[in-house]
């Protein structure tokens, strides 16, 4: 059992409230639950309640045992002094204040329905793809939609949030963090790293003082990537003339490459090279040097998508690393790359202009845009479709991707809407999966206190 379960049982009252009383036989009388905290502190705050006819108002903190309070040293936390009673499945301890005062305890142990108890543990025990693999067909489409469009726009304020921290570290400048966020992205998984240091090592404004001359702009970031090659005999003039130009730009801007051990080729496509995606970043630069002033002015995905329709120098359409030419061709980035970017960070970086600015005609186009893009395509999301949860859009997908990864993976099963409806249904055990095991039915009955 963790704790999270403790905080559903006491979110949803999910517990029997007859003839309540401490571990020392005080009688409890709940007039509020209080509020859920996130953050850090204890779990619920503003709670009241009545202990042996003396009125509290107060934080309310849950564990699984009673013990919790000093493993995980509430004792010496001030923000732990205001705490009227401890909620724990099991009392293994009294609890005291800095005091010496104890601490009321309603220990929940027996008074849990088991059914709850058992779907509780089947969600936790068991190795299937998602703790609900066997039951998800029994959560009712509207709350089914209504779960999905929220962790979309959880997901979208979380990445949000992300260019945020970015826009503090370059000081507010909106341009900066979102030229460091489009590099970060036309990394991919494997180059996002590289290409994100590559864009802090050189600021864009030194960037953009040299946008007339895509040869500059090409000269400044592979020389700063660390990937001109070194000088040979009869090598290549374009090569010469880049690392001759790098050289002068080095010495001005005061400038230092990043190694070239930083970058990775293994099992990358030839269009996904680094080489490439630094030629297109180039590119995007002498075409326009506002790029998130460009991505605010567009009315729609299809002219945000515009922004990346950028042609390469003629080098580069002829190669995709240094030295090694091959046949010609204009090495575009690919509509799913774009479509990535659009979801990755534009639609973020939009939220966080709304939020900053106040203005919510931000936001709703960034909802707009991932609900008028296609449903992205990978393992994960293909899965979801075997289960039934087949995603329609963009910000379907997203909100799959955020359910996979921060709940289902970490067995949120009472942080999520689907896992709760669960929970609130009657257990039948012919719905949830196989019989259990003898050894199974005694870890739910010592759950239970049998």
């Amino acid at each position: 059992m963790r704790e999270d379960f403790i905080h559903f049982i006491w979110r949803q009252v999910r517990f029997d409230l007859r003839s309540l009383t401490t571990t020392t036989g005080d009688t409890i009388s709940i007039q509020d639950f209080g509020q859920h905290n996130t953050n850090a502190g204890p779990d619920f705050s503003g709670g009241q309640v009545r202990i042996a006819g003396f009125q509290w108002a107060g934080n309310v903190e849950m564990h699984v045992n009673a013990g919790d309070w000093y493993a995980h040293g509430h004792e010496t936390d001030p923000a732990y002094e205001n705490v009227i009673l401890h909620v724990v499945y099991e009392e293994d301890r009294p609890v005291y204040r800095s005091d010496g005062g104890r601490i009321p305890c309603l220990e929940l142990k027996g008074r849990i329905p088991k059914d709850i108890i058992k779907t509780y543990w089947r969600l936790q025990n068991n190795e299937d793809w998602i703790p609900c693999n066997n039951q998800l067909h029994l959560v009712d489409e509207p709350s089914r939609r209504d779960w999905l469009d929220q962790l979309s726009r959880q997901r979208l304020n979380n990445r949000s949030r992300h260019f945020s921290t970015r826009m503090e570290h370059t000081h507010r400048d909106w341009e900066e963090a979102f030229y460091q966020s489009l590099a970060r992205a036309l990394g991919g998984r494997v180059n996002a790293d590289a290409m994100d240091m590559l864009a802090r090592s050189i600021p864009l404004r030194s960037m953009l003082k040299h946008k007339h001359s895509l040869l500059q702009l090409e000269a400044l970031l592979f020389g700063q990537s660390g990937l001109i090659p070194s000088f040979e005999e009869g090598e290549e003039a374009y090569v010469t003339l880049l690392r001759r130009e790098y050289q002068l730009l080095r010495a001005k801007h005061g400038l230092r490459p990043l190694p070239i051990a930083a970058w990775r080729y293994l099992r990358l496509r030839p269009n996904n090279f680094p080489t490439i995606r630094i030629a297109q970043l180039a590119s995007m630069l002498h075409r326009t040097g506002q790029l998130f002033g460009k991505a605010l002015a567009a009315a729609d995905a299809k002219e945000l998508q515009n922004m990346f329709e950028v042609k390469l120098s003629n080098y580069w359409r002829t190669h995709y690393r240094f030295g090694k030419e091959v046949k010609a061709g204009e090495r575009r980035l690919g509509v799913s790359s774009i479509r990535s970017i659009l979801i990755n960070t534009i639609a973020p970086a939009l939220v966080a202009y709304a939020d900053q600015r106040g203005d919510d005609r931000f936001r709703d186009r960034a909802v707009d845009i991932l609900q008028s893009l296609p449903a992205e395509d990978n393992a994960v999301l293909r899965r979801w479709s075997k289960l039934g949860y087949a995603a329609e859009n963009a910000a379907d997908s997203q909100a799959l991707l955020e359910l996979k990864t921060n709940y289902c993976d970490a067995a949120r099963c009472t942080d999520c809407a689907i896992g709760c409806q669960l929970l609130s249904r009657p257990y039948n055990a012919e719905e949830e999966g196989p019989l259990l095991t003898l050894n199974e039915e005694a870890s739910v009955y010592s759950l239970m206190g049998c």
